[in-house]
């Protein structure tokens, strides 16, 4: 078996490597629905801590990207978000304590597994290329592409898409180093470029000290605050949650792993998403899940214990600890095309999941949930192609 833990170069750069889902996400929340700064990244930072010690391989902290994203896109109150987080806490410690999730991960065929592999990957690389195009709604947001930095173009180019390709053939120079691991490369030059060339908002402010996390710093929301979460946010997140966050999750754990992934069970995976929303809902946090997607990001980068796990989560606590709320200060460093190239490589290594298909009729329903989820969302494409997989396992229809 591997050892549990390692600490080096690799580890660092592989802790790196799911910063593109959730800055971007973070931030958005922050900004437009007005949640605690150092509540989202308390939560965040102990429950990469937490995930570490017990499952003992890397294991992602990401947020809930249907929640985060339509909750940006439609401006919600706090209220409705944290409504929500609490909610999910509730729903997914049912599904664990219960075993319903464990009956749920059994039945769904192995190519159901591949098309949410194939299709969240695919929603990861665009969303990377929004990030390096300057397209994403939290660049909207800003109004500007890079809106911290002091340059918009250079030699008659969007100064991002400089950077952007610039880290894109960094990554693939050092992808397979071991010397120089691409993730830590590409962060450190990411950093490097937002401290000589950042415009340093907020820097005056910025002051070392002692920051906790607050209780409920937002308050609790009202009774109409659940309803609408209920319809609006829970429901179309609880698929993706299943089928990506818990199903695809353990999947991709136990082929990377193997048997040092016994811990990454589909009952275990409810229960300590459950157990974080819990926690977010406490200090005022986003929604968080784990993720195939992000597993994938911290292995395509270097992460092979849960080392990784410890190194991020240490180093997100100890930014909340030392700057508490101006902690966003900090993160306005890192270039947002950056935080793009990362993601675009993290969906590739997801996307190549599907390798191991053979099949007319297994390519053909991975297809089918991956125009499905491009044309309406992850949980559409998740039911329809798992009714497609059931009717092909139950007939002689072929493609």
């Amino acid at each position: 078996m591997t050892p549990r833990y390692h600490f080096n170069r690799l580890e660092l750069a592989g802790s790196l490597g799911d910063l593109g889902t959730l800055l971007p996400l973070g931030l958005g929340m922050i900004l437009t629905n007005g949640l605690d700064p150092s509540g989202v990244f308390w939560s965040v930072g102990l429950m990469y801590i937490f995930t570490g010690l017990y499952y003992g391989v890397p294991t992602p902290v990401q947020p809930m990207k249907v929640i985060g994203a339509y909750a940006i896109a439609t401006s919600m109150t706090s209220g409705q978000v944290q409504a929500s987080v609490l909610l999910m806490a509730v729903v997914l410690l049912l599904l664990g304590a219960t075993g319903i999730v464990g009956v749920l991960g059994r039945a769904i065929p192995r190519v159901v597994v591949r098309g949410i592999q194939l299709a969240t990957g695919i929603l990861l690389m665009k969303s990377g290329l929004t990030l390096v195009l300057g397209t994403a709604p939290l660049q909207r947001l800003y109004g500007a592409a890079e809106p911290f930095l002091a340059l918009e173009h250079l030699i008659g180019m969007p100064i991002g898409w400089l950077i952007g390709a610039g880290a894109f053939t960094l990554t693939l120079f050092f992808l397979n180093s071991r010397r120089f691991p691409a993730g830590l490369i590409v962060i450190a030059a990411g950093l490097a470029i937002g401290f000589l060339a950042g415009r340093h908002t907020g820097w005056d402010d910025l002051r070392w000290g002692f920051h906790l996390p607050g209780l409920f710093p937002l308050g609790h929301p009202v009774k109409v605050d659940f309803t609408f979460a209920l319809l609006a946010l829970v429901l179309p997140q609880l698929p993706m949650t299943v089928g990506n966050a818990v199903i695809a999750d353990a999947d991709l754990a136990e082929r990377y792993f193997g048997a040092d992934a016994h811990k990454t069970t589909h009952r275990a995976l409810c229960l300590s998403m459950g157990l974080a929303n819990l926690a977010c809902y406490l200090f005022g946090g986003m929604p968080l899940c784990h993720g195939a997607g992000g597993l994938a990001a911290h292995y395509r980068f270097g992460a092979r214990t849960a080392g990784s796990n410890l190194i991020i989560g240490v180093l997100i606590v100890a930014a909340a600890l030392f700057f508490g709320r101006h902690i966003v200060t900090l993160v306005h460093l890192l270039p947002f095309s950056v935080l793009g190239v990362l993601l675009l490589f993290a969906g590739s290594q997801l996307a190549l999941s599907i390798s191991d298909l053979q099949t007319r009729r297994d390519l053909f329903v991975i297809f089918v949930m991956l125009g499905l989820t491009l044309a309406a969302n992850l949980g559409v494409g998740f039911v329809v192609g798992l009714g497609v997989a059931l009717f092909f396992k139950h007939s002689r229809v072929s493609i």
